[in-house]
């Protein structure tokens, strides 16, 4: 059991790191409130290809590894709990 905690530390220690990466590489280029008051327009090329583009990517990996990072403390949270 102590192997199977220090492994899931060591990716836990992987996760963290590599999502604070991932979410300071992203920019923040949303109009916010904003385009809420003055409408915007989401049919455009750009919004329907946004998930091919760099930003797209970053936040899909983003999702994926904070999603990873709760699973992994909640496993670790019962891990030391038992």
């Amino acid at each position: 059991m102590e192997v199977v905690k220090y492994i899931l530390i060591g990716i836990y220690f992987i996760v963290c790191l590599a999502l604070i990466i991932v979410a300071t590489m992203q920019s923040k280029d949303d109009a916010g409130l904003s385009s809420t008051i003055t409408g915007s327009n989401s049919n455009n090329f750009l919004e329907k290809n946004k998930g091919r583009t760099k930003g797209g990517k970053l936040r899909r990996w983003t999702i994926i590894l904070g999603v990873l990072f709760a699973i992994l403390s909640v496993v670790l949270g019962i891990i030391y709990i038992v």
